[in-house]
């Protein structure tokens, strides 16, 4: 498979989001394509925790879809954000999705790809560090697998409109600095183990840049989010860059 395709931070709310409907647009446009790597990098949903019915049920329509597109032989990859947590008990245990909780990489194109959610950039923000921490502690992990479903949608929602408005409002209040933290942690992340393109997410602010490092360069994309335009990378032999959305579903 020579063909990949990112998205991230679309932050679906409801099936009556309008994000959602665009979002089964896109998988049924990837029905119609030969298989490749399809990325969710990761806060694709404003709340989703480990196999609970009430996600499952809610997002039914959504998940059928990638269980076409698994069946055709799409590998799917989806990153844990922080408003998507405990993945694996059901995207990977029962749909077959390779499930990642921190940076990973891969061989697409003829090119190795590092990817991540990107929530762990910045480490002056310790705040926010520690939260990821708490969230994934073996407490938090049972709370959230056992409590009544009621209650876990009542706290996952307003903690997840929380950190939404801080990722978007806070996070992103200079975009220049967003994009400085991304490029010095590539950097950084670069010189222990070298790659040929860096992709992320998390941070609101869309990336597409060439990085040298020494004699070495590499391509550093982030993401940005659906909540201001829908977009996704392509990355194949030929070409790497962003494509709008609705531009993509229109094309042949």
């Amino acid at each position: 498979m020579n063909r990949a395709l990112f998205v991230s931070d679309i932050h679906i709310s409801s099936p009556e989001d309008p994000k959602h409907g665009l979002f089964l647009r896109l998988l049924d446009k990837l029905k119609m394509q030969p298989p490749g790597h399809f990325f969710m990098v990761g806060d694709i949903f404003d709340l989703w925790i480990a196999d609970r019915p009430y996600f499952v049920e809610r997002f039914a329509t959504l998940i059928e879809k990638i269980r076409e597109l698994r069946a055709q032989g799409w590998e799917i990859h989806y990153f844990e954000g922080n408003h998507d947590l405990d993945l694996r008990r059901f995207w990977q245990h029962k749909l077959g999705v390779d499930v990642q909780d921190s940076a990973a990489f891969y061989q697409i194109a003829g090119k190795k790809l590092r990817v991540e959610h990107g929530d762990q950039m910045d480490p002056t923000d310790r705040g926010y560090l520690f939260l990821r921490w708490f969230l994934r502690t073996p407490l938090l992990r049972f709370l959230g697998r056992y409590l009544p479903n009621a209650l876990v949608a009542w706290i996952g929602e307003r903690a997840s409109h929380a950190s939404r408005d801080y990722t978007s409002n806070v996070k992103t209040a200079s975009s220049q600095r967003s994009i400085d933290v991304i490029r010095r942690h590539a950097q950084k992340v670069y010189a222990d183990q070298p790659f040929d393109i860096f992709v992320s997410g998390h941070v609101h602010v869309m990336e597409d840049s060439v990085q040298e490092n020494g004699k070495n360069s590499f391509r550093c994309f982030n993401l940005g989010t659906w909540l201001k335009e829908p977009v996704l990378l392509e990355i194949e032999d030929k070409h790497s860059g962003f494509r709008r959305l609705e531009e993509f579903l229109g094309s042949h």
